[in-house]
């Protein structure tokens, strides 16, 4: 072999070019679809920062150098304290400074706040987890205005802060949370830490299971206090120095590295009330009604950024004398799990604009859409994400492509306040307790009526096998019929006609098989464009 031969075995040929700068808002065409009402200039900027090189790799440091749990000092002193690479703090000052979690509360929109998630997910969901847990506490404090007044304008400052001291002196603050311990997990109101008056204030003891991200300036938690389960605020900080919060661990997790979940244990603590003493469950519930529209919006983000990866792919690798992209089988996938990530793209957004309203038919509605929208796209991501990883072959396995973190993030937001059977039960008990939000869902979906055949008799056999509520051993099969449903009547409305009669007829007329591709009767180029350019 001459020397030319020998170098030109060397040569890089057949892989995709290097991504460059991106413009994640421009180039999706299904989100701006979607995101109905929303700060458009805003989401472009925050876009373009997103996917600017130094973004993505201030994100692959963020998940490649795990935060690391300080106990103590050199002295022995009590330091509870996590630090964190330079590209945590990058994404989060990115996302706080963009409005991530004060936009909603300072004369933004949540469907705004949504496609951030989306967005911002894409990229480094672990960072989404603390700036979620802020934007969601907003509306909890509501309950104790006193406190509202102390910790509000910290929490929608747009600002990142991750000074050690009391809220008072900082610029800005963040807000965690603590519910779940070892013998309850979601029942908590098996929940045994206490919580003892002291003054105008209360002292809390007990273990926590799960405390995301410890650096919060403070955390919402669950105590029991004399007249029953309570909601406190617990700072991490005083004026005189630490409150009696010990980090005891960090969780060993499958993903979301770049966040520090933790356990934690209350000695106590300073705490305050949030709401009335014995209502702890209904005070708090304001929070996980706004971390579920995140937990619902984000798959939907990270489905984008898998089938983002393995259309860049398709499109320049070559096999058997063709690009990947017009290989039949390809095309049918790619088509096939377009239908979920853009499913599940619309209806996250549309749950959003519920948020955004202000009747008691939009509360109503985003308490159940909500609930439907997060079961079914937590339970589409996984599938989708899996799909796009065996589309680039061993690739798909190896951290540089970007998918493997994808996947280890895809299960998260399904667990992450209320596992499946949790909202399965929780999509009952709304249905059979809120008469306004079973009529403002029935509503909804009667909307879409009359201009697909597929949708309409599939909505036909739900009502007439389920005339009533099921029994709860059928809980997620009708959740799951409910939730296609009501997604298709969304895309219906609002997507291009191959797209909405594409989803019926897939997932709701049965011309589908058990897995991934397994289709036929698409309009598979339409489906593909939807990924843009």
């Amino acid at each position: 072999m001459d020397a030319q031969s020998d170098l030109r075995s060397h040569e890089v040929t057949n892989q995709p070019p290097p991504r460059g700068p991106r413009d994640l808002w421009a180039e999706d065409l299904v989100l701006r679809a979607h995101a109905i009402s929303t700060d458009s200039d805003a989401l472009s900027t925050y876009g373009r920062a997103l996917g600017a090189p130094e973004t993505v790799e201030a994100a692959r440091e963020a998940e490649r150098i795990a935060p690391e749990l300080r106990l103590f000092d050199a002295g022995g002193r009590r330091l509870d304290e996590v630090r964190f690479s330079s590209g945590y703090h990058q994404l989060m000052t990115l996302g706080l400074e963009a409005g991530y979690a004060a936009g909603p509360w300072t004369g933004g929109s949540h469907v705004t706040h949504a496609a951030q998630v989306y967005l911002h997910s894409q990229i480094e969901p672990g960072t989404c987890c603390p700036m979620t847990m802020t934007y969601a506490a907003v509306p909890a404090l509501a309950a104790s205005p006193d406190l509202a007044a102390v910790w509000e304008p910290k929490l929608t400052a747009g600002a990142y802060d991750p000074a050690i001291a009391p809220v008072a002196e900082k610029r800005a603050a963040t807000l965690g949370m603590a519910m779940t311990e070892k013998q309850g997990g979601s029942d908590v109101r098996a929940n045994t830490t206490r919580a003892e008056p002291d003054g105008g204030a209360y002292r809390v003891t007990g273990h926590k299971w799960f405390c995301s991200a410890p650096m919060s300036d403070g955390f919402l938690t669950l105590a029991q206090a004399p007249h029953g389960l309570t909601c406190f605020l617990v700072p991490r900080w005083l004026e005189g120095g630490r409150n009696a919060i010990h980090l005891m661990r960090l969780k060993d997790k499958l993903g979301n590295r770049a966040n520090a979940s933790a356990e934690i244990e209350y000695h106590g603590a300073l705490a305050w009330p949030v709401g009335e003493e014995g209502r702890g469950v209904q005070t708090i519930i304001e929070m996980v009604h706004h971390t579920r529209l995140d937990t619902a919006m984000a798959p939907a983000g990270l489905m984008r950024a898998a089938l983002d990866h393995l259309h860049h792919w398709t499109r320049h690798r070559t096999a058997f004398q063709r690009h990947l992209i017009d290989q039949p089988l390809m095309r049918s996938l790619i088509a096939d799990l377009v239908l979920d990530w853009e499913g599940a793209t619309a209806l996250g957004l549309r749950v959003a604009r519920a948020f955004d309203g202000q009747t008691p038919e939009d509360r109503a509605f985003a308490r159940i859409g909500v609930a439907l929208a997060k079961f079914l796209n937590n339970k589409l991501a996984l599938r989708v994400i899996w799909e796009a990883m065996e589309g680039l072959g061993g690739m798909g396995y190896v951290e540089d492509t970007g998918l493997p973190m994808l996947y280890r993030e895809a299960p998260l937001n399904g667990i992450w306040e209320g596992s499946g059977n949790v909202i399965c039960l929780d999509i009952l008990r709304t249905l059979a307790k809120d008469p306004l939000a079973a009529e403002t869902l029935g509503a909804e979906l009667a909307a879409a009526t009359g201009a697909n055949r597929h949708y309409d008799a599939a909505l036909k056999d739900f009502e007439a096998q389920w005339p009533n509520l099921p029994e709860e051993a059928e809980a997620r099969w009708y959740a799951e019929r409910l939730a296609l449903l009501l997604t298709a009547s969304v895309l219906i409305r609002q997507a291009p006609e191959p797209i909405a009669d594409g989803f019926c007829a897939t997932r709701l007329a049965g011309s589908r098989g058990q897995i991934a591709g397994a289709i036929s009767g698409v309009e598979a180029q339409v489906l593909i464009d939807r990924l843009g350019p």
